[in-house]
């Protein structure tokens, strides 16, 4: 009797301490408060890594989370410091979702050290949305022009990939194919065109190269925008190369929308705001479809290639996106390779992420990736090199 009543007093005593602990193991009210907020963050993250698996077209509604994506990467972040510091179990599942979303994470931020020089000899590609020039001086400064052609003579690409891009066939400053030609001695180019005006003055993207182009095609996107796809055969001593140059469908904020997201980025008080935040949704949705429309046709299109290919544009999605996801399904991306830091190439407000690109064969090797540091557009140029074209004859 005496050892059963012993046992069962050292039940009871371990039973209050399992009890004990449990109480020091509850949340507070504040703490419950974090962690519903941190499962709304857990859920939202879980469909922005999903989104990009996700056609809009079908179920435009993830996008929007693929958008935000770095954002809610950072909170969880935050949160998984938060419970770490506390020693609390629910840093589990932020934890869970860490892994989970490093691997989109790194198409954003790249560590990789910076690339040795190619003692062969290398094919240097710059793509680069030209902002027509600066045609309308949005930059208000009259040497925009001046300084975007000094800029890209400096790079002085092998191949060279413009969206955005103008020129007129009258003689003056703004025919721009001729002086494009002259500084870079690129006497190869394609240009296609969406929008002509008196016969002279046209709107659109061009290919410059300083190897023959032996086809050239488009692909057009049947929109009345400044969108369009084109591709070029590009002969490098023995190797023939197939450069597609893309510009996708732009959100085209109007300026009430653009004034609304620079006041709400600054902390200002923006008038509207309901009905602001409306059409910039609406916006945002038509141009998610849209670019979806324009992928689906390009992946078409890869399919027929008999050549390497070099991807060069300015998508307007994040690598988060459904679009990035289809274009780099079966090519690698010369930004993760060689890049380093921040990927930022759009110049403007917002959106402060990487949306143009350089996507290649997988038979091609990129030694290095650069991002100018100076741009007079709203977008930085990018250029990539590779070493393992076959230059012999």
């Amino acid at each position: 009797m005496d050892s059963r009543a012993g046992t069962n007093r050292s039940s009871v005593g371990e039973l209050r301490k399992l009890i004990a602990m449990r109480e020091q193991r509850k949340l507070s009210g504040f703490n419950r408060f974090i962690l519903w907020l941190n499962y709304l963050v857990i859920v939202a993250l879980l469909i922005s890594i999903l989104a990009k698996y996700i056609s809009p077209i079908l179920f435009w509604f993830p996008a929007f989370f693929g958008l935000a994506f770095p954002f809610l990467f950072i909170f969880n972040c935050l949160f998984i410091v938060y419970w770490l510091a506390q020693f609390k179990r629910a840093v589990i599942y932020g934890a869970i979702l860490f892994v989970l979303s490093l691997p989109t994470a790194l198409r954003y931020v790249q560590f990789s050290v910076n690339a040795k020089k190619s003692e062969r000899k290398v094919l240097k590609v710059t793509s680069y949305n030209s902002m027509l020039f600066d045609l309308y001086n949005w930059s208000k400064n009259k040497e925009s022009r001046s300084k975007i052609l000094s800029g890209l003579s400096e790079i002085n690409p092998d191949i060279l990939c413009l969206q955005e891009f103008y020129t007129s066939e009258e003689k003056g400053d703004y025919n721009n194919i001729d002086t494009i030609k002259r500084i870079l001695k690129t006497n190869y180019f394609h240009c296609e065109y969406t929008i002509t005006l008196r016969d002279l003055d046209h709107w659109g993207v061009a290919t410059f190269s300083k190897y023959p182009i032996i086809n050239q095609g488009k692909i057009l996107f049947n929109t009345r925008s400044n969108n369009i796809c084109i591709f070029s055969d590009i002969v490098i001593k023995n190797d023939t190369i197939r450069v597609y140059n893309v510009h996708l469908q732009s959100v085209s904020f109007s300026k009430r929308d653009n004034k609304f997201l620079e006041d709400v980025i600054s902390e200002k008080d923006a008038a509207n705001e309901m009905e602001n935040s409306k059409s910039i949704l609406r916006r945002l949705k038509l141009a998610f479809v849209k670019r979806t429309q324009q992928v689906e046709m390009i992946v078409a299109h890869l399919q027929t290639c008999p050549y390497k290919i070099i991807m060069c544009g300015d998508f307007n999605e994040t690598a988060a996106s459904y679009s990035y996801q289809k274009l780099a399904r079966n090519l690698e991306d010369a930004f993760i390779e060689k890049g380093m830091g921040f990927g930022r190439t759009y110049a403007g407000k917002w959106p402060k992420f990487r949306i143009d690109y350089i996507l290649h064969d997988k038979t091609l090797h990129c030694s290095d990736y650069r991002r100018n540091e100076e741009t007079y557009t709203d977008h930085y140029p990018i250029t990539a090199y590779f070493d393992n074209i076959n230059w012999s004859k």
